[in-house]
């Protein structure tokens, strides 16, 4: 028999049993029972990590999206723009996305998951990845300094959401993400100014 596994290697196995199951039978249909089993573990185990199922789907979700974060550098804002929508258009229309897709249909009945989704699903390394995108844009020239702010940020993933929200279709077709880019997000960019950067009276 191997060595008992602990800390670390063990956290690592049940996120990754956690991971088959949402891929295989989605978030309703994963169980702590069922993860346990496929990690050769016990519940106790996983409720010492997680303390109910929403935490471990998430965990579990963002263990799938452990790959390294898209950061493209093509030299212009429009590629750049275009690259990244391109490859997240991708993820999302994989297994991987199904995932995602489950977990936040399961979310509109679970208030406590949506809270968990919002907090710990690597949304906020997207943010940053295009925010770094502006940064590079205005140090160039190409972008005013007052773009580089969350809202425009986070406009075209938002956007592309709502494709898939909306429409309920297994991928956004291309020339969508050419207009987010180019009917709104550019045009977004190249209108800011510096005020524009400045709180308003409600925070934003």
């Amino acid at each position: 028999m191997g060595t008992r596994r602990r800390g670390e290697e063990l956290e690592r196995a049940i996120l990754h049993a956690a991971a088959d199951e949402l891929r295989e039978s989605g978030y309703a249909g994963m169980t702590m029972d069922r993860v346990a089993a496929r990690a050769g573990t016990n519940k106790n185990a996983i409720y010492r990590r997680w303390p109910h199922r929403a935490a471990l789907g998430v965990a579990a979700y963002r263990h799938l999206s452990d790959a390294a974060m898209p950061n493209p550098d093509t030299g212009t804002l429009r590629g750049d723009a275009l690259e990244m929508l391109r490859l997240a258009n991708q993820t999302w229309s994989s297994p991987h996305g199904t995932v995602l897709r489950g977990l936040l249909a399961a979310a509109a009945d679970d208030p406590e998951l949506l809270t968990l989704m919002r907090e710990r699903s690597g949304a906020d390394t997207m943010d940053r990845a295009w925010l770094g995108m502006l940064e590079r844009a205005a140090a160039r020239g190409e972008a005013p300094a007052a773009a580089a702010h969350h809202r425009v940020a986070t406009t075209p993933m938002m956007l592309l959401r709502a494709e898939y929200a909306m429409r309920g279709i297994p991928s956004v077709p291309d020339e969508v993400l050419v207009e987010i880019v180019d009917e709104v997000f550019l045009p977004l960019v190249r209108g800011r100014s510096p005020r524009d950067s400045q709180p308003n009276r409600h925070g934003d």
